[in-house]
């Protein structure tokens, strides 16, 4: 991918490309679930600015790494972010977008520290395979639920750089394996706890910022979130990847053959029996 002027390296879409215009927004008002999962993911997606300022301290050694962090990775995610925001101002243009992304970055922001990140440049890179697993699963799984043309592209431009990401993560991951030599144990406990890190917090505090400025005055509290994630996980039962997540979950053991697809199937089962916890 080619580098513009400024160093960044060129899109491979952008926003504006987008037919807004065509968009029909009675297909998908009415779902408050969509409208949720949108605005959250808008939200995590534009505060990928000081998560990137973040990684960039912790791979300062890394030149490469941190030009393809700073250069492409932190202006895809703010990109995607954009484009959330964007659809979600053309379908619901009375929800106070800007108030609610304030208070929630108040919150996600103090948490996004470097004392997060795991305790090796490899062992890291793994974890952000788990994310970018997350977000293209996530997005997969959006794209196959909803009908409405326009966010089907615009869910399926985010996928396809999700999916990139990690596959770039992976590599990194393998380079930095090389000498620091992590056995699969090692590796397996930093993806199940960035796994759990990943469903249990950045989603609720994007959910309850949003409810409260969507809902002002209604009851915002665990008991809320919980019956909002049984309505996700009876979209997930119909339309998400199963399988695609527990093969890129599993990518970073390097499992013989054998085991890896013996693996795929439990994950895979166990993904299913636990849903969106």
């Amino acid at each position: 991918m080619t580098a513009t002027a400024d160093g960044k390296h060129a899109l491979p879409w952008r926003v504006e490309e987008l037919d807004f215009s065509a968009l029909d927004p009675a297909v998908v008002r009415e779902d408050e679930t969509l409208f949720f999962l949108l605005v959250s993911a808008s939200f995590i997606e534009t505060g990928a600015d000081v998560y990137t300022s973040n990684l960039l301290d912790y791979y300062g050694n890394d030149a490469e790494t941190a030009d393809w962090l700073a250069g492409q990775w932190e202006q895809e995610e703010l990109q995607h972010g954009r484009a959330l925001r964007t659809y979600v101002a053309r379908v619901w243009p009375e929800f106070d977008w800007q108030t609610a992304f304030t208070r929630f970055f108040e919150q996600y922001g103090a948490s996004c520290t470097s004392t997060q990140f795991e305790a090796t440049p490899a062992l890291e890179l793994a974890a952000r395979c788990v994310v970018e697993t997350g977000t293209a699963t996530y997005y997969r799984m959006l794209m196959d639920y909803v009908r409405e043309p326009v966010l089907r592209q615009l869910l399926d431009h985010i996928r396809s750089d999700e999916v990139r990401h990690f596959k770039y993560f992976y590599r990194s991951f393998r380079h930095h394996q090389q000498t620091a030599r992590h056995g699969r144990l090692r590796v397996a406990g930093v993806l199940w706890h960035r796994l759990r890190e990943g469903l249990n917090e950045d989603g609720y505090i994007a959910f309850h910022h949003a409810y409260a400025v969507r809902h002002p005055g209604r009851a915002n509290d665990g008991a809320t979130y919980a019956r909002f994630k049984q309505r996700i996980n009876g979209i997930a039962r119909r339309h998400y990847p199963y399988t695609m997540g527990a093969e890129m979950l599993l990518t970073p053991l390097a499992l013989p053959p054998f085991l890896r697809r013996q693996g795929v199937r439990a994950v895979g089962s166990v993904f299913r029996l636990a849903g969106f916890r």
